[in-house]
């Protein structure tokens, strides 16, 4: 038996296809569309369950907020064997046409998080696997569901400070279509360790336009929101099974 750290799993009973999700309450929502649902288990913000979808045994597993914990929560996955990892996640939207209740499927990452540079230099991409994103793709396509895909930015900072602001009017002028906290870690750790991976994120609302890029009017709790989260799940775990 071996027993990870941090996670508190015991990677004999860990899948090899993982499905990662920031929020801790957010496994349960996803182990509500798994068969024979199981806790595997719980310390500190890092909650997991196993079950079936589609007659193949996957796992969730929360990370928590933010590069530093969500990169333990990574990296002790790859080092237990597992072979595939999909986030499913919230993002806000950093273009017009990205709004809340869309979902963005993130076909590379912006490495302004704080922990991949320390694993490699800067110029090391961060992009997802291209079946993975096919898949993703693919399903959104069949069910209908409003769905963009792009570059996605991975930052550290959630609430910007008056001395130095916010950098997302220059990510916006770049194209990037929406900003959230750690995909650019899944994928450099990912890769780092020869694991496929890909993200899909819920958008809930576009900070660029909340309050001159205010967070007063930040409302993540939206029906619209809701159903683009239960979306994202849904693309998310045809695409850990594909």
């Amino acid at each position: 038996m071996s027993i990870s750290p941090i996670l508190g799993i015991d990677s004999e009973h860990l899948p090899e296809r993982v499905l990662v999700v920031g929020d801790p309450d957010r496994v349960g929502t996803v182990a509500k569309c798994l068969d024979s649902p199981e806790t595997l288990g719980r310390n500190r913000e890092y909650h997991s369950m196993v079950g079936l979808y589609r007659e193949v045994r996957v796992a969730v597993v929360s990370h928590g907020v933010g590069s530093a914990g969500a990169g333990v929560c990574f990296e002790e996955l790859c080092r237990a064997g597992v072979k595939r990892i999909v986030r499913v996640g919230s993002a806000g939207g950093l273009q017009p046409n990205v709004r809340a209740g869309d979902v963005v499927i993130a076909r590379a990452a912006v490495r302004e998080d704080g922990l991949s540079p320390k694993l490699v230099p800067p110029s090391y991409p961060a992009i997802a696997d291209p079946a993975l994103l096919l898949s993703m793709r693919k399903t959104a396509s069949d069910l209908g569901i409003r769905s963009h895909e792009g570059v996605v930015l991975t930052s550290d900072l959630f609430y910007p400070g008056e001395a130095l602001g916010s950098d997302l009017p220059l990510w916006h002028r770049a194209g990037v279509v929406a900003v959230e906290m750690e995909i650019a870690t899944l994928y450099v750790v990912s890769a780092l360790h020869g694991v496929e991976s890909a993200a899909v994120v819920a958008i809930d609302g576009n900070p660029l336009e909340q309050d001159g890029g205010s967070m007063e009017s930040y409302n993540p709790n939206q029906e619209a929101v809701r159903e683009a989260v239960q979306s994202s799940i849904e693309i998310g775990l045809a695409a850990l099974v594909s």
